[in-house]
């Protein structure tokens, strides 16, 4: 046995945010609302995906009472055109940090709007 590939990164937030969220994942890093199961839905919380050619990104906002954001731990998002995608972010007035450089790729992080970590990085061509 081994492990082939990751299904989904699952974040927390706050209750009752999920608008937030939409608006975060879904309007500015383009991922897809999806409907959570019926069983699940109940505990609040939302799922984006986004099929790119092959490439499936999930990220599942999970409700915590006593939330507290991933500041250090995070995932990171491959995108396609990321100084666009950093444009995009400023002008909604989301801030956007620059670290020190990764060997062969450009990169940034954001913090979602519950300040949980999100490193943005694009392959040099």
């Amino acid at each position: 046995m081994r492990i082939i590939a990751i299904d989904h990164v699952q974040l927390a937030m706050p209750p009752g945010r999920e608008a937030e969220a939409q608006a975060f994942y879904e309007g500015l890093l383009g991922l897809s609302r999806v409907p959570k199961p019926p069983h699940l839905e109940a505990r609040g919380g939302c799922w984006f995906e986004r099929d790119s050619g092959g490439s499936t990104v999930k990220i599942h906002l999970g409700v915590e009472v006593s939330f507290s954001p991933a500041r250090k731990a995070h995932p990171a998002l491959q995108v396609q055109d990321l100084h666009a995608l950093v444009e995009q972010l400023r002008g909604a007035g989301v801030a956007v940090r620059d670290d020190e450089p990764l060997e062969g790729y450009d990169r940034v992080y954001v913090d979602d709007p519950f300040g949980n970590r999100l490193e943005l990085l694009e392959p040099h061509a």
